[in-house]
């Protein structure tokens, strides 16, 4: 079974297919609609071949559909047809969860993706619960993604915004209980120093973890609810 692998984001979606070693790259942004993205993937890989499609994308997802439009795209993503788009199989995730996956080894662990937003996603004992942690108030009537998400990045300077990344990082361990802390995303690139017992997990986790949807057959790994 030959996998396209979607990883649609705030500022470019990245694809990758089964038997490729380079990912391809086309910007997104606001105007970014669920029915430009189906073309221009489609421009990108006219010469891959592929059986069905995996797609992480920057939102919600319920039972396999986006429940609620990105705030960094364009609209038109809850309710489209990505199966009929794409005219094979499509299982579709929140994206963070699909990075979360692909860095996945076992207990729990939380994964924070600090990209346009703050994405989040836990996995324990192989079950995979997406979330929404970077909507949750944080200081002075602002959330978590406000404070290391892009905008708190711009907003306060590389040094503030780390020192932010540390704290939130540390408030959320703490919180859930978490052994293994897994830092993601374009921006975690920027940090100088990782919070303890953190490690850093590549944009290639986000294909693997699209692969893995398709390859796991396990009853638990990989469950997204």
């Amino acid at each position: 079974m030959r996998i396209l692998v979607i990883d649609v984001g705030g500022t470019h979606v990245k694809v990758l297919a089964s038997g490729q070693r380079t990912r391809r790259e086309v910007e997104s942004g606001p105007s970014m609609t669920p029915g430009r993205m189906v073309t221009a993937v489609k421009r990108l890989t006219a010469d891959w071949r592929y059986d069905v499609v995996s797609i992480g994308y920057p939102g919600p997802v319920l039972h396999g559909r986006p429940i609620a439009e990105p705030h960094n795209l364009g609209p038109g993503w809850v309710g489209f047809n990505f199966r009929k788009a794409f005219g094979c199989p499509v299982k579709i995730i929140n994206d963070a969860a699909m990075q979360a996956l692909g860095s996945y080894r076992g207990g729990r662990m939380l994964f924070l993706g600090l990209g346009t937003g703050l994405g989040s996603a836990m996995i324990i004992d192989g079950v995979l619960e997406p979330m929404e942690l970077g909507h949750l108030p944080y200081k002075k009537g602002r959330t978590y993604e406000d404070y290391v998400g892009a905008r708190g990045l711009e907003r306060l300077g590389k040094k503030r915004w780390r020192r932010h990344v540390a704290d939130v990082a540390k408030r959320l361990k703490t919180a859930l209980e978490i052994k293994d802390l897994v830092l993601g995303g374009g921006n975690a690139q920027r940090l100088e120093a990782l919070p303890a017992r953190a490690r850093l997990a590549g944009n290639a986790n986000a294909f693997a973890g699209g692969f893995r949807l398709w390859k796991d057959r396990s009853p638990n790994k990989g469950k997204a609810r």
